[in-house]
This record gives structure tokens, C-alpha cells and sequence, in this order.
């Protein structure tokens, strides 16, 4: 018998099809063996030796692999070939104790029978130089992990951490916000009209003030409304005519195949799916579905930082490119090369591992999150090797002429898509913008002529995609830890999603404070991409993971030592408020936990009363005003809490009445089909933040519905 040892239980399944018998094929359920949870679990007096144990949760499995070892003639290794899978073939092969000459590792892009009979075919050896930069990366978290988040327990607050990765990430975040809160916005104004073809009022077009005499206007050139209007009364006795007319082909080039953090991205603004979410499901098109028992994975593997296709591929899919769309749309091969210095590019890009398989013909096998998800992936692998779009674009300058003023030039700009290009199977927004066909010197009928005032906005917060694009493009992390650290900074309450994008809480403002004052090179940009430029060399070969460990480690540890003992316990200073406390009589003021601000007696810690904020910022300062409709239950007015998951109105005679109504329910004016009494409200379910529909009057009426009412009938009543 062979034993072949995968990750994951799905893909031990696809797997099985493909060897048939005389192979047993079984998961490991990811790695075996991991330090300690309970202390340190490295060796730094002895070149940083780590000490393994199999965690209690483990245990079975292993015993059960063990059981199977025994019995095979040959063990393959078919874990992921990255880093971590190398790892985990590794401490299999110790765990197992097996004779090397039975041990064979094998690796494949893609779970399919060709690549998996391939890799059956030719095996290898263990690579250490991979293991080693897995082992190094996680020694090296471990020692930040256990250095700082016990000073943080005791300093700040229980239950906070800090990482190497994720502290860098929380920075970005809290830097914005910064920029944010400091920005200043600027006025200005613009001069705009509304015009068409002398004598003919369809289609009217708009232009923008370009340009007064000879100079060109920046943005910021018309700074007021006085001035706005100056120029707009000059120009009621104008002659307008078109003064010129430039048309030119321009192309746009295909995007290239998706790596790992341009998938995030793209799932993130096209589809709404967090990094964790969109791994999730990339996973399971990897591992293939299990309905469709005649196919294996359907996309080749989710982590890689690799813009190439292989040979292969692009062989089918220009094939396929010409059958399907046409001889014309078939110009590829087509091969990128990635923008970023440090991927390692060990993988392929993303793409489907069949061209043959269209979304459409394997839609009956996929939830929706799973079809859009690989409808995405297949239509950027088919379009980057497609032809470039043509695009006809037109600009039209409109001259203002007048006996005693300056010519005032408008700019129009148009475009019309001459040849659709790649964009035939992977659409982007383009919206043609059609020009009349004017020529040089025709009049032109003005319409409206109009001013309008701006503001400058300040900087966005960033979404998910734009936190992941900033990390990669400052060389932090890897395309296997994007997602973990924007969860873990989530689930730490660091940052809270809002608006599909990341603020930072206060506690996550204080610990990034406290991380750049006194340990700044955890923090630094540069140097934490130095870090992983090393952990790179040590994968290919070059760099001992020792060495590396010690140069960070003794002054790392040296300074902790230090701040240990000169540090007190860092509060944020504590808030008064015109609230009196409940119990001993004393003022209440507002402090910080890691689960955001609260109000407590200011008599801790002879009184120890505490509660959740009961209003918005306004009544924390004390005037007691923000109060909403009153309860349904008991009639006294509902007031604005705050707990573990946000916001949200409860009673304010808490704790003899328990009612709460969460913020996000929105009322929509329609009555409730099931009970015709209450009315449907959305809500937001509290694991996955989805929008749901139900009645106004729950529990009473059970009414539930995941479309809006008048949409579907998707409905449904317990």
C-alpha cells in the first residue's frame, strides 16, 4: 500500500479519484506539530532551537497517521508547495519516523490528473532551505508575540498583542486615520457649460474651463466665488466656436493574471468579499467540489505572487480564444512579468486549470460566492491573452471670444470604443462618451454657464484591498499572510470595518503610539520588508536562519528588558463627565479597555461600578441629551450603548428592562406580508454582516426573508 499525506480532507478526496487503488490517501488537517502555547518554546541560548510539540487536538489524527505509516511500502508528501506545506512535510516525516528511503515528496500547482500523476512521477526531497525560512518566520513571531504582548497585558490592558506583521499593518491604519483628522479642506471652484451644435439643441455635451489667454488654469486657480462669477459676467457677451479638434486611437492593454493580493483587491472592489472570504473560497476551487465528481480542482494554486502562465495554458487558451470569440481575438501567446522586486514567483499566476471549463458550464456545482468568485479568475486568465482595446478618443477646445476680453477656452473630451479587445470577455467600466461632429471654427449654442464650488476631500480610509496594495507595495508580508493579519487586527479590536473600510479603534491608536515610541523598529516600514528580503534568502539558500535571529533578537530583547522596567502602566488619560456614579455618589469619568472606551467610577478602586457608554459623544461630555424613541416594552426613552460588536440602543432603565435594537435596522415602509401589523426592517446578520429582512414586531411574528420584499419571494417563517 502507498500513503500519500495531503493538507486538507477535500483535497484528499479529489485526490483519491485520481490514483484509484493500491493508494490510500489521507489529511493531516494541516501542521502536526507547533511551539507551545504555554511558554516560549524556543532555545534562544542554543542558535534559537524551537521545541515542537503535537497540540492535544492533534493527537488522534497523528496517532492515526502513524497506524497507516506502518503499514505502506512508500509515503508521499503531497503538501502545499509553499513554505508552510514544506513544513508540514517535514514535521510529518519526523512524527512518523519513517525510513528515508520509503519518503518521497511531491509537489503540483493544481489538483488535476495530469499534474497529480506527474508529480507521482517525479518525486523529490525534502526542501530545507523552505522549512528553514517557514521555521525562522515563525521563531521570529513567536519571540516578538512573547516579548511584547505581556508588557502590553501589563502595561495597557489584558488580552491585547502585537506581531511583527500586523503591528506594521495597525500603523498604516492608525496613520491615515491621523491624516484624516488633520486634513483641512480647501476651496475652489469651476467654470463648466453646458453646449451643442449651433443650431441643432441634441446631443448637448458639457466642457470645463481650461484655459484664460495664455495660461492654463490649476486646480486651485479660481479660489473663491467672487472670482467665479467675475468670470462668468465676462463671458455673457462671448462669441463661442470651436478653436480645436484632436482625435487619436488609444489602446488599453489587457490586465495580467491574478496573483494573490490583485485577487484580494479585485474581490474586494468588484464583489465585496473581505481577504479571509475570498481565500476561503479560492481554497475550496483549489481543492475542487466535491458535486462535481468528474473534475478535480478548478483553479491552479491561490497563493503566489507570479504573474507567468505556463506554456500549456497558453496553448489551450488561445485555442480556445479563437473557437470561441473568433481567429481575430487569438494574438497571445501573451507572458507578464510581475511589477513587484520581491515575488518569488515559485507558483503559477491564478487561473483556471481547464479553459475549456466556462463558468457557465460549471455553474450547477458552485454556491454563487464560488461561480463569481471563479468567473473572476477564469475571464482575467482568457483576457490576458487577448488583444489590446481600441479606443478612438476625441478632445474639443471651445474658445470665448470678445471684443475686451481673453479667449476662454472649455475642453470636452470624448471616446468611443473602436475595437472591444480583451474587454469581450473581461468587461471593464467605459462608459462612451459621444462628441457631435463638429469641425474647426463651427459655432456652438451655449446652454447653461455655470459655476461650481469644491472642496478638497480628504484622503480615504482604506478598504481591505487598499490596505493589502499598500503592504505589498511596501514589501510587508507575503501573499499567505495578507488576510490573516487584517483578521487578526479585526478580531483583536484594533481596527473595525466601517463602510467597507478600516478604522482604527482607540485602543489600537494607543498600542500603535506606545509600539513607535519606544519600539520603533518593530513598526518601521523598511525594516520590517528588510526582514522578509532575509527570510527570502534564507528560503533560497543563502542565508543561515540563526544568524538572523540572533542580530534581531539581543537588541530586541535588551530593550524590552529595559522598557519593562521603565515603563508604568499606560492609560489614556480619563475623560470627566457630568454623570454621577450610580453606587458611591462620586463623578463618573470615560476610560479605555481593548474593547473601546466606558464609564467608570472615579473612585476605583474603592468603588468599582462600571458601565457600558450610554450615549454618543455629546451626553459622554455630560449635557444628557441624546436620548431616542422611546422602548416598546416598558415606554422609557431608548439611549445609545456601546458593546462588543458596536454601537447600539438599549434601554435606558437597563438592567429592570433588557430591550436593545440594534443601529443598523433601517425601516422600509412596507408592511410585513406574514402578520400585515409590523412593518420590515433590514437588518445585518451578526457573523457575516449580510443583509436580511424581517418584521418589526419579532418574536411575535417570525417573518424572515433574505430579498427585499417586492424583489423575490424568497421567504420564509418559523
Amino acid at each position: 500500500m502507498k500513503l500519500v499525506i495531503v493538507e486538507s480532507p477535500t483535497k484528499a478526496k479529489t485526490i483519491g479519484k485520481f490514483l484509484g487503488k493500491g493508494y490510500t490517501v489521507c489529511s493531516s488537517f494541516g501542521h502536526v506539530r507547533d511551539l507551545p502555547k504555554s511558554k516560549l518554546g524556543v532555545d534562544v541560548e542554543h542558535d534559537f532551537e524551537p521545541h515542537y510539540i503535537v497540540p492535544r487536538a492533534n493527537q488522534k489524527r497523528v496517532t492515526a497517521l502513524k497506524k497507516l505509516a506502518a503499514k505502506a511500502d512508500e509515503i508521499y508528501f503531497a503538501t502545499d508547495e509553499d513554505r508552510e506545506g514544506e513544513a508540514i512535510s517535514w514535521h510529518l516525516y519526523h512524527l512518523l519516523n519513517t525510513p528515508q528511503d520509503r519518503v518521497k515528496r511531491i509537489a503540483f500547482h493544481e489538483i488535476t490528473s495530469e499534474a497529480i500523476l506527474h508529480a507521482m512521477a517525479h518525486p523529490r526531497s525534502i526542501d530545507m532551505h523552505m522549512v528553514d525560512a517557514q521555521q525562522a518566520r515563525r521563531i521570529l513571531d513567536r519571540l516578538v508575540g512573547y516579548g511584547l504582548s505581556p508588557l502590553l497585558w501589563k502595561k495597557v490592558a489584558k488580552g491585547l498583542s502585537a506581531g511583527r506583521v500586523q503591528s506594521v499593518a495597525l500603523r498604516l491604519v492608525v496613520e491615515r486615520e491621523r491624516e484624516i483628522l488633520a486634513f483641512v479642506a480647501q476651496e475652489y471652484w469651476t467654470i463648466d457649460i453646458d453646449v451643442s451644435q449651433k443650431g441643432i439643441e441634441q446631443p448637448q455635451f458639457s466642457a470645463k474651463l481650461l484655459r484664460i489667454g495664455d495660461t492654463t488654469l490649476d486646480k486651485f486657480a479660481i479660489a473663491h466665488e467672487t472670482q467665479a462669477h467675475d468670470i462668468v459676467r465676462v463671458l455673457d457677451s462671448a462669441a463661442w466656436s470651436v478653436s480645436d479638434l484632436q482625435t487619436k486611437e488609444v489602446k488599453k492593454s489587457p490586465y495580467p493574471p491574478y496573483t494573490t493580493s490583485t485577487l484580494q483587491q479585485d474581490a474586494n472592489r468588484r464583489m465585496r468579499f473581505g481577504a479571509k472570504q475570498t481565500m476561503m473560497i479560492a481554497q475550496q476551487l483549489y481543492e475542487g467540489i466535491a458535486a462535481d465528481k468528474e473534475s478535480g480542482g478548478y483553479i491552479t494554486y491561490m497563493r503566489t505572487d507570479s504573474v507567468t502562465l505556463s506554456e500549456k495554458f497558453l496553448g489551450e487558451a488561445r485555442s480556445f480564444i479563437s473557437s470561441q470569440y473568433g481567429a481575430h481575438y487569438a494574438v497571445g501567446p501573451k507572458r507578464y512579468k510581475t511589477k513587484s522586486k520581491l515575488a518569488q514567483e515559485a507558483h503559477e499566476a491564478i487561473r483556471p486549470t481547464n479553459v475549456e471549463r466556462t463558468p457557465e458550464s460549471v455553474r450547477e456545482y458552485l454556491t454563487d460566492q464560488q461561480y463569481r468568485l471563479y468567473d473572476l479568475i477564469w475571464r482575467r486568465s482568457v483576457a490576458s491573452q487577448m488583444p489590446d482595446a481600441v479606443f478612438e478618443a476625441t478632445s474639443l477646445d471651445i474658445t470665448a471670444r470678445g471684443a475686451h476680453i481673453q479667449d476662454h477656452v472649455f475642453r470636452a473630451s470624448g471616446h468611443v470604443v473602436l475595437r472591444d479587445g480583451f474587454m469581450k470577455a473581461y468587461p471593464i467600466e467605459s462608459e462612451e462618451m459621444i462628441l457631435p461632429p463638429l469641425r474647426q471654427g463651427d459655432e456652438v449654442a451655449i446652454h447653461s454657464l455655470q459655476p461650481h464650488q469644491h472642496f478638497t476631500k480628504p484622503p480615504a480610509r482604506y478598504s481591505e484591498a487598499g490596505l493589502i496594495k499598500v503592504l505589498e507595495e511596501n514589501g510587508i508580508g507575503r501573499p499567505s499572510t495578507y488576510a490573516p493579519t487584517i483578521g487578526t487586527l479585526v478580531e483583536r479590536n484594533y481596527v473595525q470595518r466601517e463602510d467597507r473600510r478600516v478604522k482604527p479603534t482607540d485602543i489600537g491608536i494607543l498600542v500603535t503610539d506606545l509600539l513607535i515610541e519606544h519600539f520603533p523598529n518593530i513598526v518601521d516600514y523598511q525594516f520590517t520588508a528588510r526582514m522578509e528580503d532575509e527570510l527570502d534568502k534564507i528560503a533560497g539558500g543563502q542565508q543561515e536562519y540563526a544568524p538572523l535571529l540572533k542580530e534581531f533578537y539581543l537588541p530586541f530583547k535588551k530593550n524590552l528588558d529595559a522598557k519593562e522596567q521603565e515603563l508604568g502602566k499606560v492609560v489614556a488619560e480619563a475623560e470627566p463627565t457630568n454623570e454621577t456614579c450610580d453606587k458611591c455618589g462620586k463623578p463618573m469619568v470615560i476610560k479605555m479597555s481593548r474593547y473601546g472606551k466606558f464609564l467608570a467610577c472615579s473612585g476605583f478602586p474603592e468603588c468599582r461600578n462600571s458601565r457600558s457608554l450610554s450615549s454618543d459623544t455629546d451626553d459622554a461630555t455630560g449635557d444628557g441629551s441624546s436620548s431616542y424613541e422611546p422602548c416598546e416594552k416598558c415606554g422609557s426613552p431608548m439611549v445609545l450603548k456601546a458593546g462588543r460588536f458596536g454601537k447600539f440602543l438599549g434601554c435606558g432603565k437597563y438592567p429592570d428592562c433588557k430591550n436593545i435594537r440594534s443601529l443598523t435596522d433601517k425601516k422600509l415602509g412596507i408592511t410585513c406580508p406574514e402578520c400585515n401589523e409590523g412593518e420590515v426592517v433590514q437588518k445585518r446578520s451578526r457573523k457575516t454582516r449580510k443583509a436580511f429582512y424581517s418584521c418589526s414586531r419579532y418574536p411575535d411574528c417570525k417573518y424572515i426573508a433574505w430579498a427585499k420584499p417586492g424583489d423575490s419571494l424568497n421567504t420564509s417563517s418559523n
